[in-house]
């Protein structure tokens, strides 16, 4: 999937790991799963942000990474986009970025959710996680203090 082509650096990596998780912090305080996205052009333009949407919109498909996407209004070709997001993409948005070439994903953590990041690498889509304390703090707090909400976002 990913052509060849310079590695983002983690300097930029963190810079947009930073929008993700105000998105997510802006889903915490509007009574939702705290978890953020944001989705930019690989030079660093933010082209969209998002969050969990899931309580508030009372849709199961409104996941951070969707809910960015969707911001992000219609492009012809996404390979030369990057996604951040404060946690492991699950399979569905994992499918988001495969089914539309996104040619990079930034991920805050995967301690609390270990997605589909391994697959979309297999796939060659550039994968950075940066393990950030902030991002698992924040979900880990949430998923102790609310786990039943937790379940139900995960599927089980």
């Amino acid at each position: 999937m990913s052509q060849h082509r310079e590695p983002l650096s983690r300097d930029l990596a963190a810079t947009m790991l930073q929008v993700a998780y105000q998105e997510a912090e802006k889903g915490l305080h509007e009574g939702g799963i705290p978890i953020g996205a944001a989705l930019f052009t690989r030079e660093g333009e933010l082209l969209s942000s998002g969050h969990n949407r899931r309580v508030q919109e009372h849709d199961a498909s409104t996941h951070a990474e969707t809910d960015a996407f969707r911001r992000a209004g219609r492009r012809r070709n996404y390979a030369d986009t990057v996604m951040a997001t404060t946690l492991s993409p699950c399979w569905y948005c994992s499918g988001l970025v495969r089914q539309f070439n996104i040619g990079a994903v930034v991920i805050g953590e995967a301690e609390n959710f270990h997605g589909g990041h391994d697959w979309l690498k297999e796939l060659g889509v550039e994968i950075m996680v940066l393990d950030d304390p902030a991002c698992t703090e924040l979900l880990g707090t949430f998923i102790h203090e609310h786990p039943e909400l937790w379940h139900e976002d995960i599927g089980l």
